[in-house]
């Protein structure tokens, strides 16, 4: 399979050099700088202020064939950020696949399922309804056509089950005229061969929702094969999430077993729920402030619901587009999407089986690990991820997730193997997302490193500093950075965005003293 021509182009915008290079420069730089006496170079590139790291646009072509025409297609006729399109567009591939297929990288017991959980963050007015409509449109229409097709025999075995139910009342009121134990057995077991040769409930399939309780899901899941998504541009779904309806405690196990896959077991008085392989996708775009305001419980965090989403932060296009410009997503290309989408969608079984498990191919099993490996070198103490580990810790699996979507999206259903070119795709993908969770993480709140950086700025700025000691910086602030290691954490990711450089400043006859100097431009904002 040739590689395309798009994706080249794409790999000069967000490729793995150019989305590491902002971190690896400055930590080159610290290390040299570190390494002698003499002051910093005075070459600055602009500063980073703590909670806005800049995120790096994500561009449609990112995604294979006909998802991504659609995904350019709809950014450009609604004037959104690709990467709105991008995600939502991830998210309906979920939809279709998960709970039938997973990805196993190793060929062995290891596999990821399919599910995936998307959030975007645009604020109000970004036209983030009309790209969940276009994006959505053709589920929609798929689950009209099933509950067409199907309303015949749902309407038979419906009536077949009434006509055993009142059958059955009518036995269990004979059973309790019964005049001996014979007579009563007798019933009985016309009782239960009742119940056994009812025809089992029919439903019309359903592949998505946008609003549902913890408790509804769990019987959704139990109803529709095992696999359900969550697609929508309204927080209410979060609101649950924090316990709206639950005074603040929520149930989150219905969430995160549905991402993680593994077995769930309910059994309350009027509500039961047997799922063995359940599997839960997410689509969300948010407002910042309601994100924000919804997700910086502690107990989000803690719980790892955070760590499951992948996040997206575009700079938002309101007061930046052209009124007059109306451009319609070219028929063509939505025809393709809806048609692709249909054949992924064919075969669909009622009852799920065994998912089937596709295996990455040699060179994508190493492009695959030396990634995973990569993030996890840099996610320990001290490493430029540890304040959202959590986070990364996840994001090889999901690059993997993304892999396998991607080669069954470009190759169809019947796709034995992840290759290498779906894999580069997704490995890309995750690099870009990086920074993406980082800004979100910040906007959250969550990020205590982050709080202290952004408290040595405020101090930087009122006292006008253009360079100072760590021993200063601590005695100034002593009472947030009681411990060396806490301000030593704070000043690393200081350097990590530009702010500031370290040095070894020698002194005449004297010990040498551990020293910052600032980014001028710092000063001048």
């Amino acid at each position: 399979m040739s590689k395309p021509t798009d994706f080249n182009d794409l790999a000069q915008i967000a490729g793995p050099e150019a989305v590491k290079a902002t971190v690896d420069k400055v930590l080159a730089a610290a290390t040299a700088n570190s390494a002698n006496s003499q002051s910093p170079s005075p070459d600055w590139p602009d500063p980073h202020l703590p909670g806005m790291v800049k995120a790096p646009e994500i561009p449609a072509a990112i995604l294979p064939g006909w998802l991504g025409e659609m995904a350019g297609a709809v950014a450009d006729s609604t004037q959104t950020p690709p990467a709105l399109a991008v995600m939502v567009g991830l998210s309906v591939l979920a939809a279709v696949l998960q709970r039938r297929f997973e990805v196993a990288p190793f060929g062995d017991d290891y596999t990821e399922p399919l599910a995936l959980w998307t959030l975007t963050a645009l604020p109000s007015g970004a036209r983030k309804s009309a790209v969940f409509s276009a994006m959505t449109a053709p589920l929609l229409r798929w689950e009209k056509l099933e509950y067409d097709r199907g309303r015949a025999e749902r309407g038979r075995v419906a009536s077949a089950r009434k006509v055993a139910e009142k059958r059955i009342e009518r036995l269990l009121a004979d059973a309790a005229k019964a005049k001996d134990d014979h007579e009563r057995e007798r019933i009985r077991s016309e009782i239960q061969h009742e119940k056994d040769t009812m025809p089992a409930e029919l439903r019309a399939p359903r592949l998505f929702t946008e609003d549902v309780t913890a408790e509804r899901l769990q019987a959704m899941l139990a109803e529709y094969g095992e696999r359900m998504a969550l697609l929508s541009d309204e927080a209410g779904i979060f609101q649950i999430m924090a316990g709206i309806y639950n005074g603040g405690s929520a149930n989150l196990d219905a969430f995160l077993k549905g991402h993680a896959g593994t077995a769930m077991r309910v059994d309350r008085a009027g509500r039961e729920a047997h799922v063995d392989k359940p599997a839960l996708s997410f689509g969300l775009a948010l407002q910042p402030g309601v994100l924000s305001e919804v997700a910086a419980s502690r107990r989000f965090r803690d719980s790892g619901l955070l760590a499951r989403f992948l996040f997206a932060m575009p700079a938002s296009n309101v007061g930046k587009r052209d009124v007059r410009r109306r451009v319609a997503i070219p028929d063509r290309v939505r025809d393709d999407y809806e048609a692709a989408l249909f054949r992924l969608l064919e075969d669909v079984p009622a009852v799920p089986g065994k998912p089937r498990e596709l295996a990455m191919t040699e060179p994508a099993l190493e492009l695959w690990a030396d990634f995973a490996q990569e993030i996890e070198d840099h996610q320990g103490e001290g490493g430029r991820y540890e304040a959202i580990s959590d986070w990364t810790s996840k994001l090889p699996g999901a690059v993997a997730r993304i892999a396998a979507l991607l080669e069954l999206a470009e190759v169809g259903r019947h796709a034995e193997e992840v290759s290498q070119l779906a894999t580069e795709r997704a490995v890309a993908l995750g690099r870009l997302l990086i920074p993406h969770a980082q800004a979100a993480f910040g906007l959250l709140g969550t990020d205590g490193v982050d709080a202290d950086a952004g408290a040595i700025v405020k101090w930087i700025k009122a006292n006008g500093l253009e360079e100072f000691s760590r021993r200063e910086c601590q005695k100034a602030m002593e009472g947030r950075f009681r411990t060396l290691e806490r301000l030593t954490k704070a000043l690393q990711r200081l350097e990590q965005q530009d702010v500031l450089r370290h040095y070894t400043r020698r002194n005449k006859g004297a010990p040498p003293t551990e020293a910052c100097i600032v980014n001028p431009k710092l000063l001048s904002t």
